[in-house]
């Protein structure tokens, strides 16, 4: 079988290509826990408390990448709520960060992912450096 010289230059530049280029900052949420893990390159580097939806509201489940992002944001839908360092992810969903510190580890939010505000800020400072297209946001029970 004969390939191409397109194709054969396509596969040399993907096999020499960083591996960090391809989902470099995988943040995964279980909800069971209300922890989310964030890890960079395949290796853990963060453990943190989150609050997922409460009765009565939703956090979408699966896989996701970033859609926009707001270091400074407030919610239209509920009384202008401070969301900093937000990180949208499916239509007004986000991870983003609370004042309501001591709810963490429970379901509190509307359906967002809150975060410490410290965290939030590491979190979205590590999607700026990476790139949304290099993130991944994955959603399980």
């Amino acid at each position: 079988m004969r390939i191409s010289i397109f194709t054969a230059a396509l596969v040399a530049f993907l096999m020499a290509a960083p591996q960090a280029s391809f989902g470099a900052v995988v943040a995964k949420i279980d909800i069971s826990s209300q922890r989310m893990h964030v890890y960079i390159n395949g290796k853990a580097r963060y453990s943190w408390p989150v609050s997922t939806a409460r009765r009565g509201y939703r956090t979408p489940l699966g896989s996701f990448r970033p859609t926009r992002m707001h270091r400074t944001y407030y919610s239209r839908k509920y009384y202008n709520s401070p969301m900093p360092h937000s990180i949208f992810f499916y239509g007004g969903y986000a991870i983003h960060g609370t004042g309501h510190v001591k709810a963490l580890g429970r379901p509190a939010s509307h359906g967002c992912i809150r975060l410490h505000p410290t965290n939030a800020r590491a979190l979205y400072n590590l999607v700026r450096k990476h790139g949304p297209r290099n993130t991944r946001i994955r959603i399980q029970r």
